[in-house]
């Protein structure tokens, strides 16, 4: 038996020692891990000469993310700033020639072409999401929303002339089935979801005190 004898020139050795990256998720986030799992409609029992379900459910969740609805509508030809209806403003119609396709303003709002029967998920399962295992709090789940960039002139006249409308990274708190309509609080600069006082939104916002 034998003790250890360090080296002489260790920390030269430590200096020389070079680590891979690490493969543990660093970032903050407040969203769960599951939220950005996709829908897949595999069997859980591998068949032979498929790929296994958790691999599927990788690769689409990269394919996912690479998409950015901005761009899409972008490569459509839609502006996403003038999907927002906005009050009619006779004094300043653009001439004929510089309205393109379109000869009469937009004036019906998105929710008249909504169609949710090719929806993966109902909203109930969208905001299950939000509810990691072991834990009665529901965190925010991820998405987008297209909001005006000013928020105070947003909440007063959202149809004025002067707002800028921006496809916006959210976090979706709850869902009303009456108005069919989601609560939906903006990032912050750290793609996190927190109240005036920096705390994580939880359960839609609602509190103990209310």
């Amino acid at each position: 038996v034998t003790k250890f004898k360090m080296p002489e020139n260790f920390r030269s050795l430590l200096d020389k020692q070079v680590v891979g990256p690490s493969t543990e998720t660093l970032t903050k986030s407040d969203f769960p891990v599951q939220s950005f799992k996709p829908k897949v409609q595999m069997p859980f029992k591998r068949i032979p000469g498929q790929n296994p379900r958790k691999v599927e459910e990788e690769r689409r969740r990269r394919l996912y993310l690479t998409f950015d609805i901005a761009e899409l509508l972008a490569d459509k030809g839609i502006d996403s700033n003038q999907l927002m209806p906005r009050h009619y403003d006779p004094d300043n119609i653009p001439p004929i020639e510089e309205m393109k396709d379109s000869v009469f303003p937009i004036y019906l709002p998105l929710k008249v072409f909504d169609n949710d029967e090719y929806d993966c998920r109902t909203p109930e399962e969208w905001m299950s999401l939000g509810l990691e295992p072991g834990s009665s709090d529901r965190k925010p789940v991820p998405g987008k929303a297209l909001l005006p960039t000013d928020d105070v002139l947003g909440h007063e006249d959202p149809k004025s002339q002067k707002l800028i409308y921006k496809w916006i990274d959210v976090g979706v708190l709850d869902y009303d089935k009456e108005t069919v309509l989601y609560l939906v609080h903006k990032t912050d600069k750290n793609g996190l979801v927190r109240d005036e006082e920096g705390r994580p939104i939880l359960n839609g916002g609602i509190t103990p005190e209310g």
